[in-house]
């Protein structure tokens, strides 16, 4: 009997330590899968058991129970019933994940949104294209190609755009050109376009210092905005999301996302210690909100003088609960609206006639950082380096979490965006377009 009550008593004392230890991580599980839940169901308007069924179902995520209150607009997420996350949608600003009861109720600004141009046709407005036979596309072999990433692969939607013109469109059960699908770490890449924007309006010089006050008594002073945007600062950061890190706490426990990075100490030096970090990208999202006198003109112009003045008009950048945009990671749009920013870089920052951005930003973001071993340049992924051997080392791209790509291919005026819950074999893929379309 005592022998009994003492492996009753190891096992209790196991099963608590195990609680303990594992509390954390049960904060970080609930919070992606409420995040997630609240985001799909009211930004992207999907239905809980798809969302349950797909994005969420996978480990150990899908150990997670979801609810929802429509009428509210929150997703509520529990972990073993030991504890629960909750995330609200904000109008304009997508869902966040809320720290206390006030969040619930607490008041908001949101950005101003241009009128969508539903008469110009495609890809320069949202009416429908104008089609055309093009006579250098191998249309059965690009269509195969696109195809053969469909099924086990987990691909939701795939577009390929060629001298302006959609050339290949496919959607998984449950997409279409209007569904809208978020691009994760493509994020990252909007963000730096925000900089070339206004680097094009003189109204920054990236090549600056950056303005952070806390910085200016150490030797994070010599930090340039450009370090940051080539993820080269020589500051400490943990990206990893199999555990607690900086990365983790920052998008599920922090209240202001632009923070945590700020306050890393060095653990290198500027333009010499390449260092993929989300929290730099939005350290960088509160850099760009101290350019405007008011949070209400920061929230506006990304929409106004990009997003929205590019026909983007699907897209939404959520916000953290300081009203900051999550640069790092929460830009949700239809393929069709991705594929336009592909094409404003392929047309080197020219919209229909207008320049965006100067033709000269688009050297320097495909620019590769020194110590990345010319795989990233400023917020974009290289081929520098012919990673994806059977491609033009030209071929630049934005590059999100399981595979979502919006791929930049200038010589061969191509802009190839995919979107999906996996990896697969790129070089094959981008291999298999580029033989069906002749230059």
């Amino acid at each position: 009997m005592k022998i009994f009550k003492r492996i009753l008593l190891l096992l209790l004392a196991t099963i608590i330590i195990a609680i303990v230890y594992n509390y954390p991580k049960l904060n970080i599980l609930a919070g992606y899968s409420a995040k997630n839940t609240a985001s799909s169901v009211f930004l992207a308007g999907r239905t809980l058991a798809f969302t349950d069924s797909t994005d969420n179902n996978f480990s150990p995520v899908n150990l997670a129970s979801d609810q929802i209150d429509k009428e509210k607009k929150i997703a509520i997420s529990s972990a073993f019933n030991l504890l629960t996350r909750k995330a609200i949608y904000r109008k304009g600003l997508g869902t966040v994940l809320i720290l206390d009861k006030n969040d619930e109720t607490a008041q908001y600004l949101s950005p101003k949104r241009l009128k969508p141009d539903n008469t110009t046709p495609f890809p320069y407005g949202n009416a429908p294209q104008k089609d055309s036979i093009l006579k250098n596309i191998d249309y059965k072999k690009l269509n195969k190609t696109v195809a053969s990433i469909f099924g086990k692969r987990q691909t939701r939607a795939v577009l390929v755009l060629h001298k302006d013109q959609i050339i290949a469109e496919k959607y998984a059960d449950g997409f279409d050109k209007d569904s809208k699908i978020l691009g994760w770490s493509m994020t990252k890449s909007i963000t730096s376009t925000v900089f070339g924007i206004l680097q094009h309006q003189n109204k920054l010089n990236v090549f600056d210092k950056a303005p952070i006050a806390s910085w200016q008594n150490d030797e994070r002073k010599e930090i340039t905005i450009h370090n940051l945007l080539q993820m080269n600062s020589g500051l400490e950061w943990d990206e990893n999301y199999n555990e607690i890190s900086d990365a983790t706490k920052m998008l599920f426990l922090e209240k202001d996302m632009t923070k945590i990075q700020e306050n890393k100490p060095l653990v290198g030096k500027p333009n010499k210690s390449w260092n993929y970090s989300s929290g730099t990208s939005n350290l960088l999202s509160g850099i760009l909100r101290k350019q405007f006198t008011t949070h209400q003109t920061y929230l506006d112009f990304w929409y106004t003088n990009f997003i929205d003045k590019i026909g983007m008009n699907s897209m939404v950048v959520e916000a953290d609960l300081a009203g900051n945009y999550v640069a790092s990671s929460y830009a949700w749009a239809t393929a069709r609206d991705w594929a336009k920013f592909g094409l404003l870089y392929l047309n080197k920052g020219n919209w229909n006639g207008e320049q965006i951005f100067n033709e000269n930003w688009v050297n320097y973001v495909t620019k590769p950082t020194p110590t990345s071993n010319g795989t990233y340049g400023a917020q974009f992924w290289l081929n520098a380096e012919k990673q994806f051997k059977d491609v033009p080392k030209s071929m630049y791209f934005a590059d999100g979490y399981q595979g979502q790509r919006v791929y930049i291919l200038p010589e061969q005026e191509l802009v190839i965006v995919r979107f999906g819950l996996s990896w697969f074999d790129e070089n094959v893929f981008l291999l298999g377009i580029l033989d069906a379309v002749k230059s």
